[in-house]
């Protein structure tokens, strides 16, 4: 089944019916109830939609729009312009050595992270941030943090400009420098450039080395939702204190994103697990560093805060060309 967050299925039998969103919450409540707890809240959602003879989904084959894209689609079709490119980087398999490498894709409808697999990746350096993809035969997942990605494996392909396409209008391709003091939840595509004023130790944990999906306690260990009992692989994060001047953020990194900022391997890093002591020196190297982070805002609820989630991180940018850009936020701040 396609999965459609809750809040958008709300918010489609709200636009569709006109009834409020404390209305709908008591309408999915009730038919929780009376199907005696045996469905998610999502799947009462979906029955109460259909009760009211709302479309939650558009179009879902063809061409799609990227907004139309759902997690668990199978053989994707979708064009878009690519505004973001991120490092491809290797990593060990057990048959040998797997690449990985990723981009965001965009139109007038939205954007969405896309990943290339293997032999993929291979034609990461065909294009160039501004080309216009057509992608054939994708799938789609969500990451550890409930967002959806675009994958290619060695079933699906790529064309490059094709001939007679054009992207006019991108959604979400401008990346907006903010300062932390007037950042706002959910904001995206934000820039933050600032001082690294702490930093906190890795933190890792059990993920499933096939899907990538966190492996949860079961009877017998750790199993993954998916794919049941299987040895573990793990993923790993950290958090740092950034600040601009007009005041501070805790601003995490997921695996990708760790690598970039610390500038090391898997194997570098997942020796920090079983010694901790040895992260010392990595700790007091990043202290002081100014660096640009590229990525989302994000309201903690069990604190009540804003922080920072990293997508993509460059150290030590040129401070000429930075402090132009400061001073761009600051006239359309006046204006």
């Amino acid at each position: 089944m396609f999965k459609l967050p809750l809040p958008d299925i709300i918010q489609k039998i709200k636009i569709g019916s006109g009834i409020s969103d404390e209305d709908i919450n008591q309408k999915i409540d009730v038919k929780m109830q009376q199907l005696s707890g045996l469905i998610s809240k999502e799947g009462a959602a979906h029955i109460v939609a259909n009760e009211l003879g709302i479309k939650l989904f558009e179009q879902t084959s063809g061409i799609l729009k990227i907004k139309n894209i759902l997690a668990g689609m199978r053989s994707v079709e979708t064009v878009g312009k690519v505004f973001k490119k991120y490092e491809m980087r290797e990593f060990t398999k057990n048959d040998g050595i797997g690449k990985v490498a990723s981009f965001m894709l965009a139109d007038e409808s939205g954007s969405i992270r896309t990943v290339m697999w293997n032999d993929q990746a291979n034609l990461f350096s065909n294009f160039n941030e501004g080309d216009v993809l057509k992608v054939e035969s994708a799938y789609v997942k969500e990451n550890n943090m409930g967002r959806k990605e675009l994958h290619l494996n060695d079933r699906s392909k790529i064309v490059i400009n094709p001939i007679g396409i054009e992207v006019k209008t991108v959604s979400g391709s401008i990346i907006q420098r903010k300062f932390i003091k007037d950042l706002m939840s959910e904001d995206t595509n934000i820039e933050l450039l600032g001082t690294i004023v702490q930093i906190f130790e890795p933190k890792f944990y059990e993920v499933c080395p096939q899907c990538s999906k966190r492996m949860k306690p079961a009877e017998s260990g750790l199993a993954c939702p998916i794919h049941g009992n299987i040895d573990p692989d793990y993923g790993y994060l950290m958090n740092i204190v950034l600040d601009d001047g007009t005041g501070t953020m805790r601003t995490v990194f997921f695996k990708d994103q760790l690598h970039q900022l610390l500038n090391k391997s898997k194997i570098e890093i997942m020796h920090f697990k079983d010694n901790p002591a040895d992260f010392e020196p990595a700790k007091h190297e990043l202290l002081g560093h100014i660096v640009k982070i590229n990525g989302r805002a994000s309201l903690n609820t069990m604190f009540d805060r804003i922080e920072f989630v990293g997508q993509s991180v460059e150290m030590d940018p040129n401070p000429d060309e930075e402090i132009a850009k400061l001073d761009k936020v600051v006239e359309e701040i006046v204006q």
